[in-house]
């Protein structure tokens, strides 16, 4: 009995060590200071711990504090993504597909991002969703591609928003829905995609999915262009031509009242 309560203490005591080189290497690299982020992941990493192992590689992918080297990092990936650990599993896939530190080969990044996305990993969803979209190491299937885009997008994942949107906006793996569409793209500007703000003022100035409405198509174009889309700014230069004075310095003030509420129900 003794010697089982040693065992457990033992490991009590070991497990409490790893964790605290991980957390000491997580407050180290939210000061900055990489260096003692580096060493404190590599205890942890080296003794198996799945995180620090992720943490490690992720600096060796960026060059954080150590010499790039994504050889390295994939290696760190790969101990945490056999441990099951999904961020390392979507890394080590996003290696792959990429010929990063790798062989390119899609199939194998299929296979790491499916595990992660199968323990709901919104990126992995994401990411593939897009093997699927275009037949990248699996035959294409658009209605896999929206499944997977679908998950990540109740997530939150924005990229996966807008996907979604041009998938329903297109009618590819699901009924052309402009409405659905809409909600996507919309939800996806909220959150800082640029593109999506663009194609809501497309919609809006073709009416489609809703009723056509200049006004609220250049207060979207104008939206995007203030925050970089070339082909909103183009839009909005030509569109400003067919209107009325009034109707511009409407469009404007629904412009500005957007930003106060965040690009939150605008239009």
């Amino acid at each position: 009995m003794k010697n089982i309560l040693y065992t457990i203490i033992l490991s009590f005591l070991f497990s409490f060590s790893v964790f605290a080189d991980y957390q000491a290497g997580e407050d180290a690299y939210m000061k900055g200071d990489y260096a003692t982020a580096l060493k404190e992941y590599r205890a942890a990493a080296e003794q198996g711990d799945a995180a620090a192992q992720n943490s490690l590689g992720y600096m060796y992918y960026g060059g954080r504090g150590v010499t790039q080297d994504f050889k390295e990092a994939a290696k760190w990936y790969r101990l945490a993504a056999e441990q099951g650990y999904a961020q390392a599993q979507d890394n080590l896939g996003t290696m792959y597909s990429q010929g990063l530190g790798v062989t390119q080969d899609y199939t194998k990044a299929v296979k790491w991002l499916r595990l992660a996305a199968e323990q709901g990993y919104a990126k992995a969803q994401y990411s593939l969703g897009a093997m699927y979209y275009n037949g990248e190491g699996i035959t294409q299937d658009y209605k896999e591609a929206v499944k997977w885009f679908r998950l990540a997008a109740l997530q939150g994942d924005t990229d996966a928003q807008f996907n979604l949107g041009f998938m329903y906006n297109n009618g590819r793996g699901v009924t052309q829905d402009f409405k659905e569409a809409l909600k996507w793209y919309q939800l996806a500007f909220e959150q800082g995609s640029v593109a999506a703000g663009h194609q809501v003022g497309v919609m809006y100035y073709k009416g489609q999915g809703v009723n056509q409405d200049i006004v609220i198509a250049y207060m979207w174009w104008y939206l995007a262009a203030e925050n970089g889309n070339p082909d909103s700014k183009k839009n909005i230069n030509i569109l400003a031509k067919e209107m009325k004075p009034k109707q511009l310095a409407k469009a404007e003030k629904l412009a500005r009242e957007c930003v106060k509420k965040n690009y939150k129900d605008c239009g």
